[in-house]
């Protein structure tokens, strides 16, 4: 996603004005509008109804990779409602998102999503108050298609917004960052034998690298994903079907 929309306050600030104009009828509910480039994840864009703090934490933490709200939209193309399965299924550094956002009363909503064709993920994320009527909630319930039609209309409207941004800077209008590969050909080689279930010391052998070496590159590709460690990369390369195919006869057997 280019840095102009993710940046750009009068972009931020239109969305965030469509959507509460829009959802001024289910009551007091709070939202987050994110969207992450599935070919770049680090790459995220946030509007929501929460204080610029949280926003922050969230980004700068890199929480996008392991938030269960997330890694289950990255699975489905239809809504859900957040229930207990995610926080068991969310792995211990989850739990670290579910502390802060507890912070916030975040524990409850229900998520729409939308796949895109610059290979991005759109989420429209309605957050219920622990405690409070169930008026708002049966009505989000009730109103799925229409919610679910909201957020394709928001993200039209980004995608909009951003390419007339785009023009009147003289600078491409494209989200995705598909053009150019996020990882360098050897990376993707060490990435691709990692998910693989090949350790360093095997892999260092099929590409005829040192084993320092591979672990370097692993390093970068940790680093470019801005993940905790080489488990993680590999976990979401997979996940966003990051890696590219690699040619055996291309390595030293």
């Amino acid at each position: 996603m280019h840095s102009r929309v993710r940046n750009d306050e009068k972009i931020i600030d239109t969305l965030r004005d469509y959507l509460e104009r829009k959802l001024v009828s289910y009551g007091n509910l709070k939202y987050t509008y994110l969207v992450i480039n599935k070919r770049n994840p680090v790459d995220i864009f946030v509007v929501t109804s929460y204080p610029d703090e949280w926003a922050d934490i969230y980004k700068s933490h890199n929480y996008q990779h392991i938030d269960p709200v997330v890694l289950t939209a990255l699975k489905r193309v239809s809504p859900f409602a957040w229930d207990e399965n995610l926080t068991v299924l969310s792995d211990l550094k989850s739990s670290k998102i579910f502390s802060l956002s507890k912070k916030y009363n975040i524990v409850n909503g229900f998520t729409f999503v939308l796949h895109d064709h610059m290979n991005n993920l759109g989420m429209l994320s309605l957050i219920m108050e622990t405690g409070a009527e169930k008026g708002p909630e049966n009505r989000v319930a009730q109103d799925m298609d229409k919610l679910q039609c909201l957020l394709i209309k928001t993200h039209e409207k980004m995608l909009m917004l951003n390419q007339s941004a785009a023009r009147s800077s003289h600078i491409s209008p494209s989200l995705s960052s598909g053009d150019k590969p996020i990882f360098s050909p050897r990376e993707n080689e060490v990435l691709h034998w990692a998910s693989m279930g090949k350790t360093y010391d095997e892999i260092s052998k099929i590409i005829n690298i040192t084993t320092r070496t591979v672990k370097y590159h692993m390093g970068n590709v940790v680093k470019k994903l801005g993940v905790i460690n080489a488990k993680q990369a590999i976990r979401l390369g997979v996940e966003l079907e990051l890696i590219k195919p690699v040619l055996v006869s291309q390595a030293k057997t």
